[in-house]
């Protein structure tokens, strides 16, 4: 019973990982359109995590900054991860970072949007939240999706 749950797993897998390599020039622009994002809030997130989370109508203390600043570094690895496989074609890795990306920008999303309605964050938490809801979008589609953009 394991071993067939495991083939079913594996076959899906790679079906999926042929999927993501027909849908190449789709994902190579959402992951460098993600890499700026990351890069563009992950310094300031390091450098200034005070100013930036005032932004979204939240205060940090001196442990917020710390959990700020560790925040930037994971945007900072996320930089990374989006700008180093953004030229990949369909392999085990891409598929993993992209399935990463779903659930990370999909989780962010739910935080963000629950914080937002609760007022926790000011209006700004909106575009936190629309800007999560496109990249799970964006990475669900390339994870799902048969569809030959080619």
């Amino acid at each position: 019973m394991l071993n067939n749950s495991f083939a079913a797993f594996q076959c899906n897998f790679i079906n999926i990982s042929k999927s993501l390599s027909k849908n190449t020039m789709r994902i190579k622009h959402l992951m460098i359109v993600k890499a700026i994002v990351c890069l563009g809030f992950g310094l300031p997130m390091l450098l200034v995590p005070l100013q930036l989370m005032a932004v979204y109508g939240l205060e940090l203390d001196l442990n917020g900054v710390v959990l700020a600043r560790l925040y930037g570094g994971a945007l900072l690895g996320n930089t990374l991860l989006t700008w180093f496989t953004r030229n990949d074609t369909g392999s085990k890795s891409l598929h993993a970072a992209v399935l990463y990306l779903f659930v990370y920008d999909g989780i962010n999303f739910l935080v963000t949007l629950l914080a937002t309605l609760s007022g926790i964050m000011s209006i700004m938490g909106w575009s936190a939240v629309a800007m999560y809801l496109f990249f799970t979008l964006g990475f669900g589609y390339a994870l799902f999706s048969k569809v030959n953009t080619n």
